[in-house]
This record gives structure tokens, C-alpha cells and sequence, in this order.
């Protein structure tokens, strides 16, 4: 992670070996992190009265037991600049007072990811659940992390067990939260979070487009975000992707098809973006009945930033044989940027067979 972020500023960044302390018993780790909070702060004090450098530069990145040892830090260090919390340790910590776990007094800035954030009991999610910072961001929902299939194995062993050696194996949903960081370090833009009280919510399009000014960067640039003076635990939720790279953007498509209205086709419907800097694979719109004069809504992540878009692409296929040779077409497509609402329209009189693209270029004005 230095190593990325050295490519995008000139920083001095410093990692904390604390394997003797961590790899031990859970309950042994998790009070161990008073100890080495406390060394933090003193090596942030050193680096004070030595190099007079002040707390308002630093920048602590903790993981999980390091999210609540950072805020340790900071609670003994006045005026440190920012604490970021990867999944925070939800056990032993959850609920807790403000005093033994991160809290945003701990900083002047502090932002969260949750990545595995369901109970610990029955679900071994090892993740806080709770907004503990000024920014809160949930991935996925915070709870399921795409990639993140859990097996039979992590459903049998306990939370030693975990925390001594098989991490790697079945804790995936709570490391993503640091490779979603290194990612959004080069890539800030696929990591737009939308203002959102819930996953649901920001699932059915409710917490869509942004609004001027209200959708932070998730990860190593939260912190260009303006929050409103004296604002903490706003939350934001937003998709990843199951592999790098992560980051996704964000749209609504809004598509009315046309065609025989006479025939009745069940089958389904995808199109893809192709702008400035490129294009998107096929992203399917709607599967079931397709019923010519009909009006689709639905909101995709793509995996390409594609700048600005040019033309849009439709296809479909019938999954039932018809020996009519059916046509249908996209009569017009209205597309929304999810981070600056920008809307974009393309219109067609065009329909074609099934599996055959029919490419839909922008509305002519009239």
C-alpha cells in the first residue's frame, strides 16, 4: 500500500509490525492494542518535539484490531489529522463506549469502511456493523462482499482460530476492506459513495443520482470530501466488483422497446455503453416477458469508466422458439450518471432479431 501511495504524493509512510502481539488469543490482541496505541502516540510525539512534525499531518490506516489501535492513538494524541478504520473488530467492540473503540473524536477526520459487518453469532462476520466515524462507507451492503463465497469451514471455526493463522482462508468479506482502499488510492472515481441509511434502499435506486456536492470518494481520498460543519456517522453505500479492479460507476437506464405488439416474447434484454474512453460489456436489462411499447428502469455498475457517452448498443434473444422471426428495437434509451446526474438520450425507429446488436445513437434535437 505505500508503495502505491508514493506514486500519487510525497508522504513517509510507516508500517507497525505488531505480529507478537496480535497473533495471539483474540482476547489477549484485542488488549493488547491499549499498549501499542500508546507507543503510537509516543513515536507521534517524538516525531513532534524532534522534527516538529504536527499531528494534523498524520494519517493513521488501521485494520480491523488496527482501526480500534488507531483510535487509541488518537485519543492520546491531540489534534491527529485523520484515522481511516478497515472493517473495524466488531468483537468486544460493537456497542461499546466511545472511550475503548474508534470513535471520530479520535481525529479531526475519520472515515470507515465495513466489509463484514453481519453478527458475529451465528455468521462469524468480524466487522463492526456500527457508524463510528464521520464517514462511514458500506461496500456491498457492508456485508457480503462479491468473491467472497464463504465455505462449510468458516462456519466451524471459532474466533482463536481464525485469529491464529486461517484469516486468509475464510475471513475474505473483512480483508477486502484494505484491498478496496489500495485500489481506490490510483482509481478514486470508481468508489463514488451515495448518501444512503440502507443497503435496500441504495439498491432500489432511492439514494440516486448524487446530489451537488454530497457523494464522497470511499478510501484514500474521503477526505477531499466537504461534510457539513460538525457531521459525523453519515453513511455511504455504493458496489464493488468481485476482482480487481474493484471500482464501479454508477447509472440508471431507463429503456422503452418497440416492436410487434401483437407478438407476445419472453425471452431478455442487455445493452452497453461505448463512450471517449471506451466501451462495456452487455448488462442485462430485463429477463421475462418483453413487451414492445413498455418502459424499463434499472441501475448498473460498470466496470469501465467510458468518459462520455456516445452510443448505446441493444440486443435481445427470445427464449422461446419462434417461427415468426420476431423484431424488436430500443425506440429510446435515457441514461444517468450516478456522480454528477448528468443524463444522456439516444433514440432509434431501428429493430432487429434476436442476438443481433442495433446500435442507438443520441436524439437528434428537433
Amino acid at each position: 500500500m505505500c508503495k502505491v501511495m508514493l506514486q500519487v504524493e510525497d508522504i513517509n509512510c510507516i508500517c507497525i509490525d505488531w505480529k507478537e502481539a496480535g497473533r495471539t488469543l483474540y482476547t489477549q490482541s484485542a488488549s493488547n492494542i491499549r499498549v501499542i496505541g500508546a507507543q503510537l502516540a509516543y513515536m507521534i510525539e517524538l516525531f513532534k518535539t524532534t522534527y516538529q512534525q504536527r499531528p494534523e499531518t498524520i494519517h493513521i490506516i488501521g485494520h480491523s484490531l488496527g482501526a480500534h489501535l488507531a483510535g487509541e492513538a488518537g485519543r492520546r494524541t491531540p489534534n491527529l489529522g485523520r484515522i481511516t478504520g478497515l472493517d473495524p473488530a466488531e468483537p468486544y467492540f460493537q456497542g461499546c463506549p466511545a472511550l475503548v473503540r474508534l470513535d471520530p473524536s479520535d481525529a479531526k477526520f475519520v472515515d470507515v469502511i465495513h466489509t463484514d459487518s453481519l453478527p458475529m453469532v451465528p455468521y462469524l462476520g468480524m466487522g463492526m456493523s456500527q457508524a463510528i466515524g464521520h464517514l462511514d462507507f458500506y461496500p456491498n451492503g457492508g456485508e457480503h462482499m462479491p468473491g467472497c463465497d464463504k465455505n462449510i469451514i468458516s462456519e466451524i471455526v471459532d474466533i482463536d482460530g481464525i485469529w491464529e493463522g486461517t484469516r486468509d482462508f475464510v475471513a475474505c468479506n473483512h480483508l477486502r476492506s484494505y484491498k478496496y482502499y489500495s485500489d481506490s488510492i490510483l482509481h478514486p472515481e470508481g468508489f463514488t459513495g451515495y448518501p444512503c441509511h440502507d443497503g435496500d434502499v441504495f439498491d432500489s435506486g432511492r439514494c440516486f443520482p448524487c446530489a451537488d456536492g454530497a457523494c464522497p470518494l470511499m478510501g484514500h481520498h474521503a477526505d477531499k470530501f466537504r461534510r457539513p460543519s460538525g457531521a459525523e456517522k453519515m453513511q455511504f453505500y455504493l458496489n464493488t466488483g468481485d476482482a480487481r479492479p474493484f471500482g464501479r460507476y454508477r447509472y440508471k437506464v431507463t429503456i422503452t422497446i418497440t416492436g410487434d405488439r401483437a407478438l407476445l416474447l419472453t425471452g431478455s434484454m442487455s445493452v452497453a455503453l461505448y463512450g471517449t474512453k471506451g466501451n462495456t460489456r452487455q448488462y442485462r436489462i430485463k429477463k421475462g416477458i418483453l413487451n414492445p411499447g413498455s418502459t424499463y428502469e434499472v441501475y448498473i455498475d460498470t466496470v469501465t469508466d467510458v468518459g462520455e457517452v456516445t452510443k448505446m448498443k441493444f440486443i435481445w434473444n427470445n427464449s422461446v422458439i419462434n417461427p415468426m422471426f420476431p423484431k424488436l428495437g430500443a425506440e429510446k434509451i435515457v441514461l444517468q450518471r450516478g456522480e454528477d446526474r448528468h443524463t444522456y438520450s439516444f433514440c432509434s425507429h431501428e429493430t432487429v432479431r434476436e442476438e443481433v446488436l442495433q446500435t442507438v445513437p443520441p436524439c437528434t434535437a428537433v
